[in-house]
Formats: structure tokens, C-alpha cells, sequence
């Protein structure tokens, strides 16, 4: 009998290479060790027998599936082979085999020195055991694609396998689990044929200094290997005992078993599909594989039989019959093959029990002389003569020793499998590259999906593209993009949707952003920029049109009419997009034409000390020690900052810019003790200067930092005249008033002398009982009489002031309001007769429905614009102080520069309040036609009036 090499895990194989001359230390030795893989078989330093080292080496490889059974069918068929217990029948379980996770490929390698036979067994997810470890290494979470291409992985690492081991074996055995051929490994082969014409050159690059043959080089294979099949029945075959078969005599036997009429169907089968899809041709020396045209290439392992008794009977015969042909003298060479044909007709030890005689049947052979007539021509040199045809071409062949082998399968392997080793990196990553040819044959799935993909990319593009403008913006864009994305939906299928799916995402965007994406800018009046995307000009820049993207000024196409600070004079205007432009600019350039010349009272604004100051940032933000520089960053946290109920209070630029530190808070800290003390005697942050060198981007309003000024007023107040210049009688005489609301509402208040009654001088008229009589109330004088210019009262002792609320709508209509919701008008001579104590005692809306509406759908809403003053010329100090709330909390509250202004008596004013209202946020835009207008207002308590002293006699 033969001995065997066996590889123990974990040692050298120089000195795991043990004889087994017996049975019984044959089973010992075996049930302890395992074969190893091929990497580390090709990397060990073997020391083979002075006997075998001259000899040639024959390679079988072994590959397919295995169906969930106890154990593999490949490493049952290792140990039919070798007639070794190499492997357990039930397999290795998982806590044996170190636990691992490891679903990849691998090959398993096991010499049989004295048999001259090399098995490389390939073990992969096909494998049950294998695939069950797969399964468990994915996760739930684990997305479809990503799922998909982890199997792919696994296929195309699979394929690599195989292809070594069909460019490093002579014969190979492609193991099924049941009696049916698998029509996908045409498929398979196509595929790896394909890939082997790829990678040939870089093959024969990587070979070209090994000791072998020219051919061998050529071909980057020893010779064309054969394939074999064995199946495995999935019940036993009976003759019939009908005799229905033999053409209805019984007595007439059949030459053929049953077992091997189904091999002889299974060849002529699997032969016609080679040739049909021209894996196999008239060429052996093209072809990945060859089939022998004269010898049987399928083997059906026949069902293991029911009585179990008589199995062991059968295997402890046939034991003691290979016991008895131990004691033979061995011999070598020729006669040894031959003696070990005869041996192996006898039953396997796995059993095997199909060659028995039955009925003058010719005897079936067993699995190992089934194999060993094609390992005899591989030993014997005679080679493979598979070409068919008139003219067939003979086939090259070699039979290396285990040495040359050995230095061609480490090349390969480093090139295919291991990629360990950077001399060869190059080549690596080409044949890296290479494995995209797999696609097409192996991953059906993934084709099947690109190609519906790809006509789904073209009805997406055409949903997208639907009813669109030339120019859109943002949400158009996004609402297309929608629609397209349901559209491809709706069509494509299969791994590849995610993918194409952000090409429609790319591909609508382009579209959009070539050419036909509108400028998002929007106007302060909230309407959009109607150019295509564009530049602003730079300081003495032209537009031009021919760059790209262009470079224009912002248009939305809406024109309004509005008048100047003084309403005199009304221009047209285009829709502002920047606040400078909309409080500021437009009126200077009136002011040109109509009211430069006019007195005003001028609110402050930014003075640069500097040539170059800057915005400050950050308002809402800004920290003490990143202002001011001073160094201290530990003093950043103060109660007054973290307790102050003053919105924007926490920025203290202002303070900062002089030099003091955050305990000077005055009245708006709540420190307790000396602390307190401290900041009281220190001058409050209102008392000190505006900053120089940093001012307000945007406009002044309650959450603004102290101390910083805007580089503009939006806010206007001018003087038209003395007080007479306003005639009750015929109201207002500037263009664009409505007819009979031109007239400003008269507020009387009363005038105490300084000997009346010990009256205090200073008493305030407008926020005790003393103040300008309540709605619907007269107002009872000295000598008991009503309110109004009595006969009986002195003139001195009552004044008048005449106040009016403008609202101008953007088609230049003017009215003055008398109320929240009525608009003055006067049809006969004595002007308004309603007082202005009802204006002055609510909060007025910044916006009321236009009383002159379009014939359009759309409300138009008229703005309040400007405030009348007519201030007599009497001892009374008129306070000005306006507030507005342009929007619904939490927006802030927007005043002047300078608040609680006295206005010079004997003078007809005109406050001019800001076109649009803008925070560090955005702009506040006009109220929508479904917002409540009472969100948008102004306070009250904008006029109060107190007795002036006299002056000095």
C-alpha cells in the first residue's frame, strides 16, 4: 500500500512528512491532522524522497458544491482517493476550526508522495459549511447593494480560484451533490475562459523565469486539463424487475446498469451544451478544458445503502482484503499502477458497491480506478489527446517534478490569490483590473439591471424637463427633480437603482445649471431676480452680458411710484434688492430735484476714523475680549451679561473700543455689593461715543448692539415750513393724494400759565390727568367750561397740533388715516373734524389694504410712508419717538438713529419712516395675502407733549 504526506496545521511540513505503513496507524495518524492550505504548502522548503525526486507529479484538483449533508462530499471523495480517514464523516465543526468567520476561498492541499498525486481541494461559498459562514457575517442593517456586491465578491474571488487551479492541474473533478447536470456552469466556464485570455500575457510575465518548458510558457499551463464529472445519486438505482426496459423480455438482461446508463446520458448531455456554447472544441489546446472523446469523464456515486449492517460487512471486507495485498513485495514503476487498478476494483471504503456483476452485466468500477485511468496517462507521459476533427493538432503536455511545479503554482499564486509579493505588484493590480470581464457572464442580476436603468435615464429626463421655463429657480428645480425621480422609479429595478438614480440627481443638475438657472436673489419686496444666474458688478464696473455668467444688477421687472422725504415730488422706482438702495438712495436723488434744501434734523450716522472700516460681525454674538483685544478672557462670563433683559445688550463693542471691561454695565447690570456700587458711578453706555472703526451692516432696532451706528439713515425728517404753511381748510396740497384725504387730524392740548392753580411748570400733557383729553371725553378748563377755544379762556391757554398718518401704496396713491382701519375724508369746507387722540393712543398697522385696488386678483396693500407734524408756536415741547414692529415676534422693533427727539416749535415736519425693514437676518418682507396684518405695526406713544418753560423776561 502507498503512504501518504499528511500536513499538520501549525508546523513545518519538512517535519510533519511521516510513512504510514499500516491500516490501523493509517487511521491514528490521520484522525489527528489535517490538510493544509496550498499557500502554505508552496512557501514550506519540502524535502522530498531521494526515491520520488526525479519522478513526475500529477495534480488533481477537486471543485463544486456540496448540499447541506453532515459532511462535504469533496472530502468524503479525499478519503475514497487516498484510502486515508483523512477527514471526519460529519466534518469539522466551527469550534474546532478556531471559530472562524472566514467565508472566502480556499485551497486545501494534500501530497501522496508515493502515488506521485497532488489533490488540491477548493472550498468556497458553493460549499454549505462556507455559506452558512457568509450568512452570519452580514448584518440586518446591511443594504441590498451592499449585500449584492459582498456575494459578487465572494463569485469573482471564486473565479480566481479556479483559474488557478485550472492553469496549475492536469486533472480536475467537478463534484455535484445530485444526479442533475447544473446548466450554469456554462455560464461559469465562458466566463473564466474569458478572463484567461485576458490575463494570459500578464501570466506569461509573471512565469517567464521558471524552469519549465516553452510551451508551458506559452500556454502558462502544463497541458490542457481534463475535467471530470461525478454526481452523487440521490436514491439507489434498482433494475426493474418488469422487464419493461428490455423491449418487454424479461430474460433478455441489459449490458449497461442502470448507474452506468445514467453516466453514459449525463456525458452525451453535458458534451452537446460544451459544444454548443464552444467551450469545447475541435482544438484542445484553445480550449479551458478538455472531455476525453474515448474514455468515460462521468462518474454517479450511488446512493449509500439502507442496511447498515451489511455496509460494515461490505467496508470490513474489503479492509481485509487491502490488508492482505499489503503483504505483496512493492514495486515501482509501471506495475505498481497496474497493481493498484487491481486493488481498486474492490469495493471503497466509503462504500462504494456499484461493481458488482449483476446479471451479466458488465461490472461497474469504482471511483478510484475511475480516476486513475486518466492519472495513468499524466504519469506514464503519454498526455491528453483530446482534439477531435479531420485534423487534430496534438496538445502540449508536461509532468514537472514537485520542484518546478512548486516555483510555477508560487508565481501564480502570488499573482492570482495571495498578492503578497511587491515585485509583482504591477501585474496584480492589471489582472485586478481584468476581473470587470466577469461581469457580464457571472453577474446576470446586475446586467439585468443596468440595462432597465438605462431606459428608464431617458423618461426620467423627460419628466424632469416637462413644462419647465427657460429660467427657474430652486424649487422648480427641486419639484422636477421629484417628479423625475417617480418616474424612474416607477420603471427601474435591480441592484444598479441607487446608482442610476444619483445620475438622474447629476444629470438634472447640469441641465439646470447650464444656462437655465434663475438668480435666487430675492427683492425686498419678496419677489425674485427674473435674469439667469449672474455676477454683480464691482465699484466702477460695467454690465456685461457676453461673460459667463454674465455680470448684471439685480431686476425683478417691478416698478412703484413713491414720493421724496418731504412727498412733493413723486419719481418711479425700481424694486430695491439692498436697503441702501431702498432707504437711501432713491431719496437722495430726489432730494436733488425737490427737498435738498430744506431744513432738517439730521440723524446720526457712522464716522469712519479710519480709510478703511469694516462691518461688524457676528452682532448678536460678539464676545468682550474678541473686540477690544484687551487680553482677558477669563472675564468674559459677567452676571450683567448673562442676566440682561435688554435684547442685543450682550455685544458691547462701544465699550470695548474704550478701553473698559464688562463690570461697566451701569443700570443695565444686576451685580449686588461694591459691584454695584461701582457701575453706578460710571457713566452709562448710552452717555458715551459711537464706535469708529467698526459700524451696522444693517439698520438700527432693539437687538443691535450699543455703540455702533449704520453708515446711512433710512429714516428722514425735514421741516417744510412754519406752522401757517398748513391750511386746515385745504389739508395737504402735494400730488398722489386720494380726493378729501389730504387732511391732518387736529390735538388740542391745554396750556397752563405759570399762575394757575401753583401749576408746576414742565407737567407733562399726555401721560396723566392732565394730558390731552381721553376718547370721547371734553376736557373741562379753568372756568368750568368745555374743551376747545372758548371765548372765556385765554388764547394762550390752548394749543393745537395737527398730526397725520400717510400710507402710500406702490402705485404712488396717498391717504391719511384717522384710525386703524378709516381713512380721512373730507367732502366740505372746516376740514377733519376727527381728533387725532385715537391715532395717537393705539398702535397703527404698517400695512392696510389699498383703497384704489387693480382689477388683478392680487390685494394691494398701502404702507405707512410718512408722519405730519404741525407744531404751533407755542410754550410746548412735542417728543418724537417712533417705533415700528415690521413683522410677528420674535422680530425686533426698529427705531431711529436718535430717539425721544424735540421738535422746534412753529414748524410744519414730515418723518419719512424706512421703505423696507432688514436685520441681521434677512429683510422683513411685506405680509402675504393669508398673514394677519396686525402683526405689522407701529407703537404708540410716537408723539408726546410737555409745557416748555417760558422764556426769560
Amino acid at each position: 500500500m502507498s503512504d501518504i504526506l499528511v500536513y499538520g496545521p501549525g508546523s513545518r511540513l519538512g517535519a510533519s512528512l511521516f510513512s504510514v505503513p499500516r491500516f490501523f496507524s493509517i487511521m491514528k495518524e490521520a484522525n489527528m491532522s489535517v490538510p493544509m492550505s496550498v499557500g502554505d504548502l508552496l512557501q514550506a522548503d519540502l524535502q522530498e524522497d531521494s526515491a520520488y525526486r526525479d519522478d513526475g507529479l500529477c495534480v488533481v484538483g477537486i471543485f463544486g458544491k456540496s448540499n447541506m449533508q453532515a459532511g462535504p462530499l469533496k472530502d468524503s471523495l479525499i478519503n475514497s482517493l487516498a484510502d486515508k480517514h483523512i477527514f471526519t464523516l460529519f466534518g469539522v465543526a466551527e469550534e474546532e476550526d478556531g471559530g472562524s468567520a472566514d467565508c472566502s476561498s480556499h485551497i486545501q492541499a494534500l501530497y501522496s508522495q508515493e502515488d506521485r498525486v497532488l489533490y488540491l481541494l477548493l472550498s468556497s461559498v458553493c460549499d454549505s459549511r462556507q455559506l452558512l459562514r457568509a450568512c452570519r457575517s452580514l448584518s440586518a442593517s446591511t443594504s441590498h447593494s451592499d449585500v449584492h456586491d459582498f456575494w459578487k465578491g465572494l463569485d469573482r474571488q471564486h473565479c480566481l480560484h479556479l483559474l488557478y487551479m485550472f492553469s496549475v492541474c492536469h486533472v480536475l473533478l467537478l463534484v455535484h451533490p445530485n444526479q442533475t447536470f447544473d446548466v450554469s456552469y456554462d455560464r461559469l466556464f465562458r466566463a473564466l475562459d474569458a478572463l484567461r485570455q485576458k490575463v494570459l500575457p500578464l501570466i506569461r510575465a509573471a512565469i517567464k523565469d521558471c524552469p519549465v518548458s516553452k510551451e508551458w510558457k506559452l500556454n502558462c499551463r502544463p497541458c490542457p486539463p481534463r475535467l471530470l464529472f461525478v454526481f452523487q445519486m440521490n436514491g439507489t438505482l434498482k433494475v426493474s424487475g418488469n422487464g419493461s426496459e428490455s423491449g418487454g423480455n424479461p430474460d433478455k438482461p441489459k449490458k449497461h446498469s442502470p448507474r452506468r446508463r445514467l453516466q453514459h446520458a449525463l456525458e452525451d448531455q453535458i458534451y452537446r451544451i460544451f459544444r454548443k456554447s464552444r467551450v469545447l472544441t475541435n482544438q484542445s489546446s484553445n480550449c479551458l478544458f478538455t472531455v476525453p472523446a474515448n474514455q468515460a469523464f462521468v462518474y454517479v456515486i450511488p446512493a449509500v445503502d439502507e442496511d447498515p449492517v451489511g455496509a460494515l460487512l461490505g467496508q470490513l471486507r474489503s479492509n481485509c482484503i487491502l490488508c492482505d495485498q499489503e503483504s505483496t513485495t512493492l514495486v515501482s514503476g509501471p506495475r505498481r499502477y497496474q497493481q493498484m487498478r487491481r486493488s481498486a476494483r474492490q469495493p471503497s471504503f466509503i462504500g462504494d458497491s456499484g461493481s458488482m456483476s449483476m446479471g451479466g452485466q458488465l461490472v461497474d468500477c469504482s471511483l478510484k480506478e475511475f480516476l486513475w485511468q486518466h492519472v495513468e496517462l499524466v504519469l506514464t507521459k503519454k498526455g491528453f489527446d483530446d482534439s477531435v476533427g479531420r485534423n487534430p493538432q496534438p496538445s502540449h503536455f508536461e509532468l514537472p517534478t514537485y520542484s518546478k511545479w512548486v516555483q510555477v503554482a508560487s508565481r501564480l499564486h502570488q499573482v492570482l490569490i495571495s498578492n503578497t509579493d511587491e515585485e509583482i505588484s504591477e501585474l496584480v493590480v492589471k489582472v485586478q483590473s481584468q476581473l470587470k470581464v466577469l461581469e457580464g457572464f457571472l453577474d446576470a442580476d446586475t446586467k439585468f439591471s443596468e440595462n432597465r436603468c438605462q431606459k428608464a435615464l431617458p423618461l426620467a429626463h423627460s419628466a424632469y424637463q416637462s413644462n419647465l421655463p427657460h429660467n427657474y429657480t430652486t424649487t422648480v428645480h427641486k419639484n422636477q427633480l421629484a417628479q423625475a425621480l417617480r418616474v424612474y422609479s416607477q420603471h427601474a429595478r435591480g441592484v444598479a437603482f441607487q446608482r442610476y438614480a444619483l445620475q438622474v440627481h447629476e444629470d438634472c443638475y447640469k441641465f439646470w445649471s447650464n444656462g437655465h438657472q434663475l438668480c435666487e436673489e430675492r427683492s425686498l419686496s419678496d419677489q425674485h431676480c427674473v435674469h439667469k444666474f449672474h455676477l454683480l458688478p464691482q465699484p466702477g464696473e460695467k454690465p456685461d452680458m457676453d461673460r459667463n455668467p454674465p455680470i448684471l444688477n439685480h431686476n425683478s421687472r417691478g416698478r412703484s411710484t413713491s414720493s421724496c422725504n418731504c412727498g412733493r415730488k413723486q419719481a418711479p422706482r425700481e424694486d430695491p434688492f439692498d436697503i441702501q438702495a431702498a432707504n437711501h438712495d432713491f431719496y437722495q436723488m430726489l432730494e436733488e430735484k425737490c427737498c435738498g434744501k430744506l431744513e432738517r434734523i439730521e440723524f446720526p450716522v457712522f464716522q469712519p476714523s479710519t480709510p478703511d472700516p469694516a462691518p461688524a460681525s457676528n452682532q448678536a454674538q460678539r464676545l468682550p475680549s474678541e473686540a477690544s483685544g484687551s487680553g482677558e478672557p477669563e472675564r468674559l462670563k459677567e452676571p450683567s451679561t448673562a442676566q440682561s433683559h435688554t435684547p442685543g445688550d450682550t455685544s458691547l463693542s462701544l465699550a470695548l473700543s474704550l478701553g473698559q471691561s464688562t463690570d461697566s454695565l451701569g443700570p443695565y447690570g444686576d451685580g449686588e455689593g461694591t459691584e454695584t456700587q461701582v457701575q453706578q458711578k460710571r457713566p452709562s453706555l448710552v452717555d458715551r461715543q459711537p464706535s469708529t472703526v467698526e459700524y451696522l451692516p444693517g439698520m438700527m432696532h432693539s437687538g443691535c448692539p450699543k455703540g455702533l451706528l449704520p453708515k446711512f439713515s433710512s429714516w428722514s425728517l425735514v421741516k417744510l415750513g412754519p406752522a401757517k404753511s398748513y391750511n386746515c381748510h385745504t389739508g395737504l396740497e402735494q400730488p398722489g393724494f386720494l380726493p378729501g384725504s389730504s387732511f391732518l387730524l387736529p390735538w388740542d392740548l391745554v396750556i397752563r400759565s405759570r399762575s394757575e392753580e401753583d401749576t408746576v411748570l414742565g407737567e407733562p400733557l399726555d401721560g396723566s390727568t392732565s394730558s390731552w383729553p381721553a376718547p370721547n371725553k371734553s376736557l373741562v378748563g379753568k372756568r368750568g367750561s368745555t374743551g376747545g377755544l372758548g371765548r372765556s379762556r385765554r388764547r394762550d391757554d390752548m394749543a393745537r397740533v395737527f398730526v397725520g398718518f400717510e400710507y402710500e401704496d406702490s402705485r404712488g396713491r396717498r391717504f391719511i388715516s384717522s384710525g386703524p382701519d378709516k381713512i380721512v375724508k373730507v367732502l366740505g369746507p372746516g376740514g377733519a373734524k376727527d381728533p387725532a387722540t385715537r391715532v395717537l393712543n393705539t398702535d397703527m398697522p404698517l400695512y392696510i389694504p389699498s383703497p384704489s385696488q387693480g382689477r388683478g386678483l392680487k390685494a394691494h396693500y398701502a404702507q405707512l410712508t410718512r408722519l405730519f407734524i404741525v407744531v404751533p408756536d407755542a410754550q410746548l415741547e412735542v417728543t418724537l419717538n417712533p417705533q415700528v414692529q415690521p413683522g410677528p415676534p420674535p422680530c425686533p422693533v426698529f427705531h431711529p438713529e436718535q430717539t425721544d427727539l424735540v421738535l422746534p416749535p412753529d414748524g410744519l415736519w414730515v418723518l419719512r419712516f424706512p421703505c423696507s425693514y432688514l436685520t441681521d437676518r434677512g429683510p422683513c418682507y411685506p405680509p402675504k395675502e393669508n398673514q394677519p396684518l396686525n402683526n405689522y405695526k407701529v407703537l404708540r406713544g410716537i408723539l408726546k407733549a410737555t409745557t416748555a418753560n417760558p422764556p426769560p423776561q
